[in-house]
């Protein structure tokens, strides 16, 4: 059986050249229209998008998330330099004045001091004074005192007043000026002891703080020692005290503030790295 097919329309070979390039003309005018009409809408929605503020800084490499804000550095407040753990916790929290001697080691008389402030806690201490040269007791060292051991006592104490032979260089403490503080004979080396106690301030270590220099009172008992002070230096080693030359016990009277709560911290290098 056969199916009736109608047969195809012919044109002429140029009348098909001519539909063939209206229809690519109309293809290139509709492809130019699209690439217009697509850029257009573009701008108009990064001009959209940017008024809503999304198309600002990137983060991790994700459109539209706004980049962290920058975060400043946490500040440590500073720490007193060779000073261990152990030490640094005796130290109270509300002291903003600390007397730093350190000890060559545990059996030598030489030491050095430098007076630490901290008035900004969150800043921490910083040094107030040059390193001064320093003596303390003949035997060096001890954790445990003992009376006439010729040692100095290691730790954190507190200061809370002054005294001397001479009148007070304008210091801020509690001062008793006497002439009981009138010293003589010599030293362990041969070296006058004359105006050691020009300037002193008391070592609350087995005393009564507060209290004259002079005070005898010893509440862990008169054989644990005490009588420690911080003195002006006669040349050679202590028999327990603390000694700076007689400029800078002025320096250190007029320095000192007891509002400040100021201690000293003392001992031998190994010591005070606790």
């Amino acid at each position: 059986m056969s199916v009736y097919r109608p047969s195809a329309a012919r044109r002429p070979p140029h009348a098909v050249r001519a539909a063939t390039c209206v229809a690519a003309i109309l293809l290139l005018t509709a492809c130019d229209n699209t690439s217009e009409t697509d850029i257009a809408t573009r701008k108009v929605r990064a001009s959209a998008t940017a008024s809503a503020g999304v198309g600002g800084p990137q983060a991790d490499g994700i459109p539209g998330k706004a980049a962290p804000a920058p975060v400043a550095p946490r500040l440590h407040p500073r720490e007193i330099p060779a000073l261990g753990p152990q030490i640094r916790a005796e130290i109270p929290a509300d002291s903003r004045q600390a007397l730093v001697v350190s000890g060559d080691f545990y059996n030598s008389s030489l030491s050095t001091a430098v007076l630490y402030t901290r008035d900004d806690p969150a800043r921490g201490w910083r040094a107030a004074t040059d390193r001064w040269p320093a003596h303390n007791a003949l035997n060096g060292w001890t954790d445990e005192h003992w009376e006439d051991d010729l040692r100095t006592p290691v730790g954190v104490y507190g200061l809370t007043a002054a005294g001397g032979l001479l009148e007070p260089p304008g210091t801020m403490f509690p001062y008793n000026q006497s002439p009981s503080f009138a010293v003589s004979g010599e030293g362990f080396d041969g070296e006058s002891l004359e105006g050691s106690f020009n300037y002193v301030v008391a070592v609350d270590y087995n005393r009564t703080p507060g209290a004259s220099p002079l005070d005898q009172e010893r509440p862990l008992g008169k054989e644990r020692g005490g009588g420690i002070w911080i003195h002006a230096d006669h040349g050679g080693p202590t028999q327990g005290c603390i000694s700076l030359p007689e400029d800078r016990m002025r320096e250190l009277l007029r320095l000192l503030d007891p509002q400040k709560k100021p201690v000293v911290v003392m001992g031998d290098v190994e010591a005070l790295e606790r």
